[in-house]
C-alpha cells in the first residue's frame, strides 16, 4: 500500500502551480487572481485522475510504500520508476543492501525481493514520475488537465460531463495491466 502521496494525489509545488493556473485561466479567460486557489485545486484534482486514468504517476515525487517481505519478486504499486532509494523496515531502520534485491525494468515497472528469508513489511522508498515538472509532462496529457481543470471551473454549479477530448489527449499514454505480472 503507497502512503499519502500515490498516484492520484497530487500537490503541485508553487512554480507548477502558476504555470498550471495560468494555463487554465487563458482557456475560461479570467484575468484576475481572486479564484487562483480554486483553479489550483481544480489542476490537482484533474491531474491526479489523469494519473489513474493513465496507470501512471505523471509529476515525479518520492513515495514509500509498504511489501509483505518474500522471496518473490513484487511489483512497486505507481509507475513509472525513477529510482528506488531505500529499503526499510516499519520502524524506519534502513535494511542492509543483502536483505533485499531491487530492479527497475524498461517499462518503468519498479520490482523488490526481499532475499535474506526474513517475514513481515518492509517500506520500499522511490521516485516515480514521467517528468519532473509541469512543463516535462506530454503536452496532450497537459493540454487534457488544462482542459478538464477548465471544464470543473465552469461546471461547478451545474453538472454536465466533462469533454470527450479529454480521455483522447490521454488515451495513447494509457497503461493497463491485465494480468499482475511477474518480474522479466
Amino acid at each position: 500500500m503507497i502512503e499519502g502521496n500515490g498516484p492520484g494525489v497530487v500537490t503541485l509545488g508553487t512554480g507548477d502551480r502558476a504555470l498550471a493556473v495560468a494555463a487554465v485561466k487563458a482557456v475560461i479567460r479570467v484575468a484576475s487572481a481572486d479564484e487562483d486557489d480554486l483553479i489550483a485545486a481544480f489542476v490537482e484534482t484533474a491531474l491526479g485522475l489523469a494519473e489513474r486514468f493513465l496507470g501512471q504517476v505523471t509529476i515525479a515525487r518520492t513515495m514509500r510504500e509498504s511489501l509483505a517481505v518474500t522471496g518473490r519478486w513484487q511489483r512497486i504499486g505507481a509507475a513509472p520508476v525513477r529510482a528506488i532509494t531505500r529499503v526499510e523496515t516499519v520502524a524506519g531502520v534502513a535494511l542492509v543492501a543483502t536483505a533485499y534485491a531491487i530492479d527497475i525494468d524498461p517499462q518503468g515497472e519498479g520490482w523488490v525481493r526481499g532475499t535474506d528469508g526474513a517475514s513481515g513489511t518492509h517500506i520500499v522508498v522511490f521516485d516515480a514520475g514521467m517528468a519532473s515538472d509541469w512543463t516535462g509532462v506530454p503536452g496532450p496529457i497537459r493540454q487534457g488537465v488544462v482542459l478538464l481543470a477548465a471544464h470543473l471551473f465552469d461546471a461547478r454549479e451545474h453538472a454536465t460531463p466533462p469533454p470527450l477530448a479529454v480521455t483522447a489527449l490521454w488515451r495513447p499514454f494509457r497503461r493497463i495491466a491485465l494480468l499482475a505480472g511477474e518480474h522479466p
